[in-house]
């Protein structure tokens, strides 16, 4: 069984898993029963866990997006969808493990699932790039998304990156571009689409798989991101410096 990871606010919550395991070694060691304690061991720790969620301040909820064993996408598509076929490949160069994506269906309904997935453990990671996206990656979800937008399916993204792969070899094969051709076709989607997040998403990454959709495309959309801060209003004259009156040459 993988060992738990818990925050700095858990403590109280692992002490009393500690001592539920103990009774569990001495158990399976001999024949006294132990059941009837780490019955009561058990429900003390629900009850504690539902107090402390009860009252967490915003810096703490924070620490729980970003908790290293919450659910990846993966996690996601095993518990709300079924049948899912993943999909590979960007039809031009790789294809980038860090973005999943495939046909599922969603309360019968067929759909479309793209995510970031990190992995879990260093080999896993290492080969997923710890969730941090390549261009392949972005044309790779553009890709399924426009398959979407052909057979009108609607599109569920998940979005967990520190950010876009800011390797040399990323730049010289169009990562700015990919970025900003995500941003464009997604603002012209014709299909609905969801876009949750589910952990900490890196400004400049987040926007090509988090576009907020025109109104035309579908009335059913839910989005947890908000649309891009608005430029000021032009007041039609230049910034210009105060002037000053030269001074007379002496």
């Amino acid at each position: 069984m993988a060992k738990k990871t818990f925050l700095d606010f858990e403590q109280p919550i692992a002490e009393l898993e500690s001592k539920i395991e103990e009774p569990r070694y001495v158990d399976s060691e001999s024949a006294v029963d132990v059941s009837e304690e780490i019955g009561q061991l058990t429900k003390k720790s629900l009850q504690l866990t539902k107090d402390i969620y009860s009252s967490l301040t915003p810096w703490q909820i924070t620490k729980i997006a970003r908790h290293p064993d919450r659910p990846y996408t993966l996690d996601y598509v095993a518990e709300i969808f079924t049948d899912f076929t993943e999909m590979h490949g960007d039809r031009h160069f790789a294809d980038d493990q860090s973005i999943i994506g495939g046909l599922a269906r969603f309360n019968g309904n067929a759909c479309m699932v793209i995510g970031h997935q990190k992995g879990r453990g260093t080999k896993e990671r290492t080969a997923r790039n710890f969730g941090m996206t390549r261009p392949e990656g972005y044309r790779k979800a553009l890709r399924l998304m426009k398959t979407a937008e052909k057979f009108k399916l609607p599109v569920f993204t998940f979005v967990d990156t520190p950010g876009a792969f800011p390797g040399i070899d990323a730049e010289e094969r169009g990562q700015s571009e990919a970025i900003g051709r995500n941003i464009y076709e997604m603002a012209r989607l014709e299909c609905p689409s969801s876009r949750p997040s589910s952990a900490k998403a890196a400004r400049a990454a987040r926007w090509p798989f988090r576009w907020p959709i025109s109104s035309s495309c579908c009335s059913t959309r839910s989005t947890r991101s908000s649309a891009p801060r608005a430029a000021p209003p032009f007041s039609g004259r230049r910034a210009t410096r105060p002037r000053t009156r030269p001074k007379p040459w002496a």
